[in-house]
């Protein structure tokens, strides 16, 4: 990373600044970002999801790692199976509910990690994209404090704290392959990019989000009890059609738009995402894309 990026990243003070250089870094008005490969971009599979990565950064969250969806046969020779999957994190209570409940109405699966001090919901991985039938990478899971000093280095130390205390929601869309591409539909509406939802299915959006708030009974503020799950940084994923997603990081990101973090394997099920578990690096699961995110 050059020195005036470095500067630029260590001068942001809140979330909101934050924010707002990962939108600049996604549509490549900034050379590098913090945890990713210096002078790297989003990869190109999630070009088209840098408006919706781009709105969210700016309306109060930031995107860590998201991928599209996408079915076929890769480079290898082998069949890639993908689901549209997003992190990120936002400290706000208010946002926070405001997301969870727009991708809850509109059927898309959520987990949410919560690294407040005290701790608070740490849910499952959920498998995103497979190979062959066998899971290659996994999003959500507990991230380790190594893993996050990997994610945010250089920071300023109040911004590290806020970030590395927030909560971290990633929303995976059940289907695999372009039909799952709804979630960035979804999203689009949640920041106002976009007015009209045509889809019967997404209607309810209207309603949940007419009426901020309405609780589901989970989420950072509800305990359930469970325990934690980490779940392993991923590698970058291969994907349909392609060799290799972006060049490895060393806080590994994807857009791609963010990194991902890697699970074991397990056999996905498109209606019931299976929880993926850490492995070790020879088989370790790869990451979503980060935005900033290669998923960031």
């Amino acid at each position: 990373m050059s020195r005036s990026d470095r500067r630029r990243w260590r001068s942001a003070r809140t979330i909101s600044d934050l924010g707002e250089l990962m939108a600049l870094w996604l549509e490549g008005k900034i050379a590098s970002r913090p945890g990713y490969q210096p002078r790297y971009g989003p990869d190109d599979e999630t070009a088209h999801l840098v408006p919706t990565l781009a709105a969210l950064c700016r309306a109060g969250y930031v995107t860590t790692q998201s991928q599209p969806g996408l079915t076929g046969t890769g480079a290898d020779g082998m069949w890639w199976e993908q689901r549209a999957a997003l992190e990120l994190v936002v400290t706000d209570p208010t946002r926070f509910h405001r997301l969870v409940d727009a991708a809850y109405a509109a059927g898309l699966s959520v987990r949410i990690n919560d690294h407040r001090p005290g701790g608070g919901v740490q849910e499952q991985p959920v498998v995103a994209t497979t190979c062959d039938g066998e899971a290659i990478t996994a999003f959500g899971g507990r991230i380790s404090r190594a893993d996050m000093a990997i994610q945010w280095p250089g920071l300023n130390r109040d911004l590290y704290r806020e970030v590395s205390t927030g909560m971290y929601v990633s929303i995976i869309a059940p289907e695999y392959g372009t039909p799952g591409e709804r979630l960035w539909v979804v999203l689009d509406f949640l920041t106002g990019q976009r007015r009209q939802l045509t889809s019967p299915e997404l209607r309810s959006l209207r309603l949940v989000l007419a009426h901020p708030l309405r609780r589901r009974g989970r989420g950072p503020d509800r305990p359930t009890g469970r325990q934690h799950h980490p779940a392993p940084r991923r590698q970058h994923p291969a994907s349909a059609g392609r060799a290799a997603c972006c060049p490895p990081t060393s806080g590994g990101d994807r857009t791609c738009s963010s990194p991902d973090r890697a699970a074991g394997s397990a056999s996905p099920a498109p209606t019931a995402p299976a929880p993926a578990t850490r492995s070790g690096p020879a088989d370790s699961l790869a990451p979503g894309t980060r935005d900033g995110q290669p998923g960031r």
